[in-house]
C-alpha cells in the first residue's frame, strides 16, 4: 500500500516537475540507410514524444571530409556526390527553417525535425531527385525556395563545414553513423544502446525521469524502485517547502 501510494505520489511530481532537459547531438548523413532507419524508427518518435525534455542538435556530416581552397570547400562523403548535396540540403534545412505564423503551437525545432524525418524516409526511396521540395509541401515549410538556393551556393558549403568542424571535434573520423552524444561527449555503451533503443538511453540520462520513462521495464529490484520513488519525492517536498 505505501509502495503504490509512493508511486501515485512520484507521478505527481514528475507530471508537475519532471521537466529535465538533456542536450543530444546526433550525427548523421543525408543518405545513409542506418541513419535513416534510426531517424524514422527511433529519434523521429521519441523525440516527438519527449520534447520536452530533448535539446536535439542535428548534424549532417558523418563520415565525411572536407579540403579548402580559398574561400571554397570541397566535400567527399561517405556515400558519393550526391550525399553531400543531401547534406548540404540537411543544413541549409537547420538554418533556414522558421515557425509559421498560422501555426503558432508548431515550433522551428518541430518543422526542422519533421522536415528531416521525411527527407530521410524520401531519400531512401531513390525514386527521382532528392526530396527538397517534395518534403517542404508534405510538412508545410514555407522556406524551401531558400534551402534550395542555400544547398546549391557557398552558404551551403559553409554551414556543411561548420558540421564537419562540429563532427570532427566529437571523433575525426566517426567509428559509426549515426552517432549520439549525449552532452556532446561520446560514450559507447550510450551509443549502443541509444542506436538499439533511443528512449531508453534518453531516459536513462534524464533525472528526475518523466513520466513517459516510468513504463519502462526496469533491471533492478523492488528496492531500486522504491528508491527512485523516493527520490522523487524528495525532490517534490524540497520545491514546495
Amino acid at each position: 500500500m505505501l509502495f503504490k501510494s509512493l508511486l501515485l505520489l512520484s507521478v505527481y511530481a514528475v507530471a508537475c516537475y519532471g521537466q529535465s532537459k538533456v542536450p543530444v547531438y546526433v550525427y548523421y548523413e543525408s543518405l545513409c540507410p542506418d541513419s535513416a532507419r534510426f531517424i524514422n524508427e527511433q529519434l523521429y518518435p521519441v523525440a516527438k514524444e519527449l520534447k520536452k525534455n530533448l535539446e536535439l542538435h542535428l548534424v549532417p556530416f558523418g563520415k565525411s571530409s572536407y579540403t579548402t581552397q580559398g574561400s571554397d570547400v570541397m566535400f567527399t562523403c561517405h556515400h558519393g556526390e550526391n550525399e553531400c548535396y543531401g547534406n548540404k540540403v540537411h543544413a541549409c534545412a537547420i538554418q533556414h527553417i522558421q515557425g509559421n505564423s498560422y501555426q503558432p503551437n508548431i515550433s522551428k525545432e518541430d518543422l526542422t525535425l519533421d522536415y528531416v524525418n521525411c527527407l530521410m524516409h524520401r531519400a531512401q526511396l531513390k525514386d527521382g531527385a532528392f526530396p527538397t521540395k517534395r518534403c517542404a509541401d508534405e510538412v508545410k515549410i514555407d522556406q524551401w525556395q531558400a534551402i534550395m538556393d542555400c544547398a546549391n551556393s557557398t552558404e551551403g558549403s559553409q554551414l556543411l563545414k561548420q558540421h564537419g568542424d562540429v563532427t570532427n571535434k566529437l571523433q575525426s573520423p566517426l567509428k559509426s553513423v549515426p552517432t549520439v552524444a549525449f552532452k556532446q561527449t561520446y560514450d559507447d555503451e550510450l551509443q549502443k544502446l541509444s542506436v538499439s533503443s533511443f528512449r531508453h538511453a534518453l531516459c536513462k540520462n534524464l533525472s528526475p525521469q518523466p513520466v513517459e520513462c516510468l513504463d519502462l521495464p526496469s533491471t533492478g529490484s523492488a528496492i531500486s524502485s522504491l528508491g527512485m520513488i523516493v527520490t522523487v519525492v524528495a525532490v517534490l517536498i524540497s520545491r514546495l517547502l
